[in-house]
């Protein structure tokens, strides 16, 4: 992929070398009345391919740092910032190549596929051994890729060109490039990462760039002097054994560098469109983590559900119906199987590889009872923010067990505006609740979400429950109606009796509200992740 930066070198540079015309075996210099139909459109392909990798490149290193350090936002702005700037420097030197444009387009190629190949590994590797080394790493090799790509567009443009037609080939070469650009961004999502995961996208991209090179030195063989082009060839077999060796090798390289990731063993991972999901265990402890937070220990979970479900479900003067957003691991619905007034249950979770794992992994369908398999239990996977917006059932109970809101996709999930929409699909004898992050740790973030309610109209419940993995976790209650005593059901629980939740009620000084957490998240200025960033950074 390029930008418009990389016109910025000028048909000057074309005719900077009087011998341009002649002595092609040692220029290496190719204007276009040496080029037939078959050359320039062997060249025109490659820009499509360069430009698919390139901008592959670019999702990799965002969506590796997004995986490993959160807020998605800023690991795409800090990529996208230094890629291009980068890009920028690539053209730039561009300029000075004036000789043996051939020779240095295929040293570029087989460049960039070296270091877009291994930048997955490199991350996961700094990460795991090395982490506050990590931006140096991520940014020395978003320059790498980036300088790299900066040059491909230039050099390629020079070699189509007719020196009396530059525009007419910058015109076929930015085209090309930008469709490549759109080709990338829609396959790396849609295909590439859910298939391949980012370690060996990484690989075949890389693939992808020699085989451009080499195609090239083949095309032009004849341009080139004897012992470069064998050079050449030796030098893009070697790059093509260490990428295809990757490729091969990729599912076990990243398992042993997640492994490194975490303190119990890795039994089960994925990559889905949506997220990276890992399981590992020590003993009977089974932790799930997505995008590597963890959302649950087996051994503790029951204290996070028990009070996510049970007080609740006895706020709303009805529970015939309920509904739950997010939650797709089958926990929640568990305890609301306790109930037996509970009439239909609708799970919304957006990927469906949650739910197909809740559903048929031994250890998730063992801690969860099998609960997804019940009969009066809907599961759509869905946006949580869509299915609220244009449904139009009632429920009695809305459960929202979603994530953090560690960035601006899921901060809506937390908004004034979404609570809104919520108040449409609640009785008017219901209630709702949400976890609400950490009051300890994430105090002005729980705060805020509270007040969020409330400006939507809400009276307002927070609890909070102490869970070991987790540490001291935060709930909110909605309803639309004044609170009332709660009374906790009468059959027995692991953790949560009336005791417990009235002291869950209770706030200490150093976690209770205060005027300075009073703000409302808003889709319009979103305030919840920035507090959210805050709050943690001093934990971190």
């Amino acid at each position: 992929m390029i930008h418009p930066i990389h016109a910025v070198y000028s048909s000057s540079s074309l005719e900077a070398d009087p011998a341009l015309a002649s002595n092609f075996d040692s220029q290496e210099i190719l204007p276009a009345e040496s080029i037939s139909r078959k050359e320039r459109a062997t060249l025109l392909i490659a820009v499509l391919i360069i430009a698919v990798c390139a901008l592959t490149y670019e999702l990799i290193v965002a969506t590796l740092s997004s995986y490993l350090l959160g807020d998605s936002i800023t690991q795409f702005s800090f990529t996208i910032g230094f890629f291009l700037f980068a890009m920028g420097i690539g053209s730039l030197l561009s300029r000075s190549i004036k000789r043996h444009t051939l020779r240095w387009f295929i040293i570029v190629e087989l460049s960039v596929a070296f270091f877009g190949g291994s930048s997955a590994v490199i991350l996961y590797a700094v990460f795991s051994q090395a982490f506050i080394y990590y931006y140096a790493v991520m940014i020395a090799i978003s320059l790498a890729i980036g300088i790299c790509v900066g040059l491909e567009i230039p050099l390629l443009t020079r070699i189509v060109a007719d020196r009396s037609e530059l525009s007419d080939a910058l015109a076929d070469v930015l085209s090309i490039d930008y469709l490549g650009a759109l080709v990338g961004s829609i396959a790396f999502p849609v295909i590439l990462l859910p298939l391949l995961g980012v370690t060996q996208t990484a690989f075949l991209m890389a693939i992808f760039n020699v085989v451009v090179g080499l195609m090239i030195l083949r095309v032009f063989s004849y341009k080139l002097n004897p012992r470069w082009s064998t050079r050449l060839w030796i030098m893009g077999a070697s790059v093509t054994g260490m990428m295809i060796l990757g490729a091969i090798f990729s599912t076990d390289i990243t398992r042993v560098l997640e492994q490194q990731l975490y303190s119990s063993n890795v039994v089960y991972t994925e990559q889905t469109p949506y997220q990276r999901i890992v399981i590992t265990t020590r003993g009977d402890d089974y932790r799930l983590f997505i995008n590597g937070n963890i959302q649950f220990s087996t051994l503790d979970e029951y204290r996070y559900h028990e009070m996510l479900v049970h007080p609740v479900m006895n706020a709303s003067r009805s529970r015939e119906r309920v509904l739950i957003l997010g939650g797709g691991d089958g926990f929640a619905v568990r305890e609301i199987l306790r109930y037996d007034d509970v009439a239909e249950i609708v799970v919304v979770d957006l990927d469906p590889a949650i739910t197909e794992l809740a559903r048929d992994f031994p250890i998730m369908t063992r801690f969860n009872e099998n609960a997804l398999d019940d009969e009066r239990v809907t599961i759509l996977n869905e946006d949580a923010f869509s299915y609220v917006q244009d449904g139009t059932d009632i429920f009695n109970v809305i459960i929202l067990d979603l994530p953090d809101p560690n960035n601006e996709s899921l901060s809506k999930l937390y908004s004034d505006t979404f609570y809104r929409m919520l108040s449409n699909r609640l009785s008017p004898d219901g209630a709702f609740v949400t976890q609400s992050t950490s009051p300890y740790f994430a105090r002005r973030s729980f705060w805020t979400i509270d007040s969020t309610i409330q400006a939507a109209d809400f009276h307002t419940l927070p609890l909070h429950v102490n869970v070991p993995t987790f540490g001291e976790w935060g709930f909110i209650i909605g309803t639309p109606f004044a609170t009332v005593d709660i009374a906790i059901p009468d059959f027995e629980l692991r953790y949560l009796t009336q005791e417990s939740f009235d002291n869950a009620r209770y706030f200490d000084p150093d976690i209770a509200d205060s005027e300075d957490y009073n703000g409302v998240n808003t889709l319009n200025n979103p305030i919840l992740p920035r507090f959210y960033e805050q709050d943690w950074r001093r934990w971190n």
